[in-house]
């Protein structure tokens, strides 16, 4: 098989293994006249030793290139071990608004990076009645072209990134480009049924070295999702016997611009300048919060419309150093986000639905900076490297929309804000030629909920050259965010909604006296790479989850006009064990590669009220058979198997059981694809998803909450020069 064929194999299975071979102790090698000559032992950072972890997988920008995604890279990430897309609960409102969920730790407990930095932009969307955010996430703020891979680390390893990071990190690594370099592409997608919207993708990007001290890189995108028919659903909605259809899901347009500049000073230093700015506009479908269709409002229809819009901009001053003691790499992050939004109600059962055509603006701002040492040194006799770092996170958040707080504040917009400094250290150890250890110890003071304390313990044993183990340990948390925290956010029931036992109507309040959630992640793991190009590996996680924040079912007291106040709660325990394992090997001398990956969740219960803590299949299998026809074309076929999803038995906000939910039932998508390497500079990819047409259809019956699409063509040009 030539040189020039990819290896399309997840992190989980083979980045652990190789790195294993510099850290089992001194390599050797051999001169040009046969002499053997012992090479000095290498000893990786923490942080690339979590890069190494069974719970890490890297998506490469040749991977996205086979299967580009249609619109969010979400779409991707979702086909890794332990991944799957979902709501921040179980309610199922919004339910079409999924987003990465790792390790069924809900959406919440991701931590989206890009470049290794916190995207936080969806804490400017207010938290709904039940737990949910009206959000697309943070997973779409890069075109899929500009990637030069996606980093995605769940479990123990991923708690030295501070609070949200529970479930897991996804750090999105942008290409720069080492020589003069300028690209183009064109993604097109073309769903066979026309009640669903199509998808265009444009976008490029130029950069290299201006001169000996300074480069840049420049790129822009423009996107386009159209929303789905109000007539998708329909069907399902007589079958199920509703008076009205849910709505499909919603479009969206991006239009994202970048500029980076990079300078090196001297020797060893280098500083990049980075701005960034996008607009991401919704179409919409008619969703509301319950998730049936509102096509209108006062007679003007609002479907096709912009009803909500996100402008993010970052600046951002990044510092890489490299010192005759160590390196360093720390930066300072702005991020503005103003979420302007059509006015929705704060009340009743329509709750987050449109009430007014005026629209209003919630501006958030996150201030991030962060510096990290990594120093190689001899803890005794072990070769070792220590890394110390301090975080900063400041969140700031003004509210224009007076509607939705109380009147406390006389007519004033409604400011808050939250203050974060977390302190770690780590060592990575090389206690002998077989084990590795890797402890850290992290320290959090938050000026809303307080101190908290993360150590953690990651291990690697090498049996043989064919075999090795790991096992990790964790305590990870989550900060409250604003709105749970201020008071002055409220929700009234209007007489419906309450929990059983309390004087309705019932409104919930932010708490001020919120503690962070945390959790304490265990895994256990073996990895083989053998024979005939085999990797796999087979991982158990188990995450004890206390102190999780949700809708209250406790009497606070009474409401002045009647009824009684509620508030968000730190609840008792929930509970998540699982499996993922992964398979891959060549065969056909090389021609073809085969890989399997699998998610079993053995548990996933939150112990107040029964319920799954996300809407989650009990098992996920993702496979892709690669064949290799000539060097420049590869055909792929691809499928997921998804298990069934429970319903939750218990509503979120009411803690009321529910009876004759439907659960929704396993299913199987197929893909077929190709990549084709047209010349050296430009690359053809196309193909069909869901071949055989596997659509499934929104009812808001049980765990029925959102639309799988069906058959849809798609092609990606891209262009280099």
């Amino acid at each position: 098989m030539s040189a020039a064929y990819p290896r399309l194999v997840s992190g989980t299975s083979i980045s652990l293994l190789m790195s294993l071979g510099l850290l089992a102790g001194s390599a050797a090698a051999q001169s040009e006249d046969g002499e053997t000559i012992v090479l000095d032992t290498i000893v990786i950072s923490a942080e690339d030793q979590a890069k190494q972890a069974l719970g890490a997988s890297t998506i490469t920008s040749a991977e996205i290139q086979k299967a580009p995604p249609v619109n969010d890279i979400s779409e991707i990430v979702r086909k890794m071990p332990g991944v799957n897309l979902t709501g921040n609960s179980v309610s199922g409102t919004r339910g079409n608004n999924r987003q990465i969920d790792l390790r069924g730790m809900g959406p919440e407990n991701t931590l989206i990076l890009i470049d290794g930095k916190p995207v936080m932009s969806r804490n400017s969307i207010r938290m709904g009645r039940q737990a949910e955010r009206d959000t697309r996430g943070d997973s779409n703020w890069v075109p899929a072209e500009m990637i030069e891979r996606i980093e995605v680390l769940r479990g123990p390893a991923a708690a030295r990134y501070g609070s949200g990071s529970a479930g897991g990190v996804v750090n999105i690594i942008t290409k720069r480009p080492e020589t003069f370099t300028g690209s183009v592409g064109v993604h097109m997608s073309m769903p066979d049924d026309d009640r669903e919207g199509g998808s265009v993708r444009t976008n490029f990007m130029l950069g290299g070295p201006l001169n000996e001290n300074w480069s840049f890189r420049v790129f822009g995108n423009y996107s386009k999702t159209d929303p789905d028919s109000t007539e998708l659903n329909a069907d399902a909605a007589a079958e199920a016997e509703l008076e009205t259809p849910y709505a499909g899901r919603e479009g969206v347009v991006n239009q994202d611009i970048g500029l980076l500049l990079g300078w090196l000073p001297i020797d060893g230093h280098e500083v990049d300048f980075e701005f960034n700015f996008s607009r991401q506009g919704n179409r919409y479908s008619g969703d509301s919060a319950g998730g049936s269709i509102q096509p209108d409002l006062d007679g003007e229809n609002l479907l096709g419309l912009e009803t909500n819009r996100m402008l993010r901009r970052t600046l951002s001053t990044t510092h890489r150093g490299e010192y005759s003691f160590g390196e360093s790499n720390s930066y300072i992050q702005w991020e503005n986000t103003r979420n302007t939004r059509n006015g929705t109600s704060a009340t009743g059962g329509s709750t987050d639905n449109i009430n007014t055509l005026d629209q209003s603006t919630i501006t958030y701002d996150s201030v991030t900076a962060k510096t990290e040492w990594i120093l190689p040194m001899t803890l005794g006799t072990r070769d070792s490297r220590l890394t110390f770092g301090a975080e900063y996170r400041g969140e700031f958040l003004e509210d224009e929309n007076r509607t939705q707080v109380s009147n406390v504040n006389d007519g004033q917009p409604l400011s808050d804000e939250q203050h974060m400094l977390g302190l770690y250290a780590e060592a990575n150890i090389m206690w002998n030629d077989k084990l590795t250890l890797t402890p850290g110890l992290r320290y959090d003071y938050g000026d809303t909920f307080g101190s908290n304390l993360s150590p953690s313990l990651n291990t690697t044993y090498q049996f043989n050259d064919e075999w090795s183990m790991k096992v990790g340990l964790a305590r990870a948390f989550k900060a409250p965010n604003l709105f749970q925290l201020n008071p002055n956010y409220i929700y009234s029931t209007m007489g419906m909604g309450c929990p059983p036992g309390v004087v309705t109507p019932c409104e919930i309040q932010g708490n001020p006296d919120l503690e962070a959630e945390t959790s304490f992640n265990k895994e256990i793991g073996v990895a083989y790479s053998g024979v005939n190009g085999i990797n796999a590996s087979l991982t158990w996680f188990h995450n004890d989850y206390k102190n999780r924040i949700a809708p209250g079912f406790t009497d606070r007291g009474d409401r002045p006009d009647g009824g009684t106040i509620l508030q968000w709660e730190n609840t008792p325990e929930a509970v998540i064990e699982g499996i993922e394992g992964n398979f891959s090997t060549e065969f056909g001398g090389g021609q073809y590669a085969l890989n399997v990956n699998l998610t079993k969740m053995l548990e996933s219960r939150d112990k107040r009220t029964g319920n799954a803590l996300s809407l989650v299949p009990e098992h996920t299998i993702n496979a892709s058979l690669d064949w290799y026809a000539r060097d420049d074309l590869t055909f792929t076929v691809s499928a997921t198997h998804y298990g069934r999803i429970e319903a939750a038995r218990v509503a979120v906000h009411t803690g009321i059981e529910q009876e004759d939910l439907d659960e929704r039932p396993s299913y199987t998508l197929v893909n077929l694809g190709l990549a084709w390497d047209v010349t050296d500079t430009a690359k053809l990819s196309a193909g069909v998803n869901n071949v055989f047409n596997k659509q499934l259809f929104r009812t808001g019956q049980g765990a029925n909450t959102f639309n799988e699409p069906g058959r849809a063509f798609y092609v990606s040009l891209n262009k280099t020069f």
